[in-house]
């Protein structure tokens, strides 16, 4: 990571990123086992990698015409990023139309990771969306360092320099990022939205794209339960961790192109909480859900979520 300042003295945040290509290409070593490896200094394996590097196992294992339109995963244990990660892929089934694959994660023997994944042979049928998006498009907004006043700047360089460097994913906030104003006290309304893509061009293989979006589908997407009671998950005694974790993709997209997430925390009690997001295209085209359930557990004497 390069760090130097700009002309008022000011801090720039310049990350060497995590080599995305790298972290979506997996070493096969049985017709069924995929071995899977980590390329950044954080200690954790970040959560997207996972079920990015799960699908990939799977999808390596269904036939090139079908398309992965459903992903649902458990986290049971935090993955060291020291050791590789070892995909263990069984065949559910095989049919005309859908192909079910389930997915282990193990490190040193411990399941930290599994995952079921759902492929479909591309077909036309009815469609519709009742959602809709708008957003000023990603071009026109600024970087989020420079969206910042210098004070809130320098307050958020340490966690910005963290996520930089450890997760390959570019992004833009259409309007403030509810974390600025969660770290002056402020609440805000469990709803928060970004433009996303990843940090590098992934070529032109589908599976490829669709597991860099399953890579990037965990990317904020807890914290937007966190709006309302005004604290980050920097809080101290707040314990946040991904429990389970759904995708839909409804359409092939390019995960390496401009997508506008949009998240809400839906709920939140009993130290979980479960929010759910959509993915537009520019023509605001829905083309991929997520949800989410996690542990956000707050052990503070006096205040409880």
């Amino acid at each position: 990571m390069a760090i130097s300042l700009d002309d008022n003295g000011s801090e720039l945040i310049t990350p060497i990123r995590p080599p995305l290509l790298d972290v979506l290409t997996l070493e096969q070593l049985d017709p069924l086992l995929y071995l899977g490896r980590s390329h950044t200094a954080s200690p954790r394996i970040y959560g997207g990698q996972a079920v990015g590097q799960a699908l990939l196992a799977a999808g390596h294992t269904v036939p090139d015409d079908r398309r992965p339109h459903s992903i649902h995963g458990h986290f049971l244990h935090p993955g060291n990023t020291g050791v590789p990660v070892v995909y263990h892929v069984e065949k559910v089934r095989d049919g005309g139309s859908f192909n079910t694959r389930n997915v282990k994660a193990t490190q040193n023997g411990l399941v930290i990771f599994q995952l079921t994944a759902s492929f479909q042979r591309r077909e036309d049928g009815l469609s519709h969306q009742s959602l809709e998006a708008h957003a000023p498009e990603p071009e026109s907004l600024p970087d989020f360092e420079d969206s910042l006043p210098e004070e809130e700047r320098i307050t958020a360089a340490e966690w910005l320099r963290t996520l930089r460097a450890n997760i390959a994913v570019d992004f833009r906030f259409p309007e403030e990022y509810p974390r600025v104003a969660n770290a002056r006290g402020e609440t805000r309304p469990a709803r928060q939205r970004a433009w996303v893509r990843t940090s590098e061009k992934l070529g032109n293989k589908p599976l490829t794209q669709a597991a860099a979006w399953a890579y990037m589908s965990d990317l904020f997407l807890l914290s937007s339960a966190l709006p309302p009671h005004g604290i980050t998950i920097d809080e101290p005694g707040l314990q946040l961790a991904s429990l389970d974790h759904s995708v839909w993709l409804h359409q092939e997209f390019r995960a390496d192109e401009w997508h506008l997430y949009e998240q809400e925390g839906i709920w939140m009690g009993g130290g979980r909480g479960l929010a759910r997001g959509n993915l537009y295209d520019r023509a605001g085209t829905l083309v991929a859900s997520t949800m989410q359930e996690g542990l956000l557990r707050l052990r503070k004497p006096g205040r409880a979520l």
